[in-house]
């Protein structure tokens, strides 16, 4: 089944047509800016090739409580997604124009929503439910859901693959890393802890997003300081991350000012990697124990000081990386060093292959 593959993310979104093998066909991203992407371009694309399509399968980043798995669209289900778009303000509203924009101009090829979610929903209650009332549990369905759950799901089995050993006697620390990022701790296949919760706010610095920050901080930014509650979101969404402390939301920026000097850019890596550390052990204890730690996404993959500095302060879990291959990583590799206790391993994010496979298990 050829499969076209529509991935809204924060930055962009990524337009891939795979063919029966998953070999990519055809190809393109269209900036995405703030939930909003160039319908025109994306529809030229479309428009090219997508009489060779079969079926279509969208990214949909959060599906709340009510999927837990790959479903086919029709307009009830897009209904019910319209409903969860303030949980997810940066991805749902690119995924929904997607689906509208590609639903018009392919009106009778079968489509199907996989949701990051989805991968979270072994989470133990333990991991998935957060100490607040229980009413706000029960009648609001407040608990914590997980996101990037198609790279975390790809990125365990690539992992378990690469290690020679199958997926239910591994367990991984995956850390997806791009404008959005995660880490979750993967043992046997199934996700059992990771750092984003009821939003992709919470967890992990990022390139625009502050991640997790004292509920109380924005109680006071809201009664005592006197900011409007929608000044705080968009702040919080938009004007955080790498891009409040280095003035740029780019990784590769951030390295060179560090290289350059610059003091705000130095904290801002390293509060980065105090962040990213903190969470990999986290991880590691949440499933007792730790084969492979995974970096992929745009950072993970290309960022190799950001692996290095991870990896510097958690040798006493065991990872020791070979510098010469992590500066120099081929695609899909074991970058540590030969003796090392646990396998540090460089992903090609590949999101596009786990929504088609998702596609096709549901379409048959």
């Amino acid at each position: 089944m050829r499969v076209l593959v529509v991935n809204a993310g924060s930055s962009n979104l990524k337009l891939r047509l795979l063919g029966h093998d998953d070999e990519v066909l055809a190809e393109r991203d269209v900036p995405v800016e703030a939930g909003q992407f160039d319908g025109a371009a994306a529809a030229s694309f479309v428009r090219d090739v997508g009489g060779g399509a079969e079926a279509v399968g969208h990214r949909v980043v959060h599906g709340g409580a009510r999927f837990s798995g790959p479903v086919e669209l029709d307009a009830r289900v897009v209904t019910e997604l319209e409903a969860l778009a303030s949980l997810a303000p940066l991805h749902q509203a690119a995924a929904l124009a997607g689906i509208e924009l590609i639903g018009g101009l392919l009106p009778r090829v079968p489509a199907v929503a996989s949701f990051d979610t989805a991968f979270h929903a072994t989470l133990p209650p333990a991991a998935s439910t957060y100490a607040v009332p229980e009413e706000w549990r029960s009648r609001l369905g407040v608990r914590r859901f997980g996101f990037h759950g198609l790279s975390h799901a790809y990125a365990s089995r690539r992992a378990a693959a690469i290690l020679g050993r199958p997926p239910l006697g591994t367990l991984v620390v995956t850390c997806h890393l791009g404008s959005g990022a995660s880490v979750a701790a993967v043992s046997g296949g199934r996700s059992v802890d990771t750092t984003m919760g009821f939003t992709p706010l919470e967890g992990l610095v990022m390139a625009t997003r502050s991640g997790s920050v004292d509920p109380g901080l924005v109680l006071w930014l809201v009664q005592e300081a006197g900011l409007e509650v929608s000044e705080v979101a968009r702040a919080l969404e938009h004007g955080s991350g790498l891009l409040s402390l280095a003035g740029t939301a780019d990784m590769a920026e951030v390295e060179r000012a560090v290289d350059a000097g610059d003091p705000s850019a130095r904290t801002a890596l390293d509060v980065y990697v105090h962040r990213l550390r903190g969470a990999v052990a986290a991880m590691a204890a949440a499933m007792g124990g730790l084969d492979a730690v995974a970096f992929t996404g745009g950072v993970g993959e290309n960022s190799a000081r950001v692996r290095a500095e991870v990896a510097a302060g958690l040798g006493f879990l065991g990872l020791e990386l070979d510098l010469d291959l992590n500066a120099r990583p081929v695609s899909d590799s074991d970058v540590s060093r030969q003796d090392a206790a646990v396998r540090v391993l460089v992903l090609r994010a590949r999101e596009d292959l786990e929504i088609a496979g998702e596609v096709r298990a549901l379409l048959g």
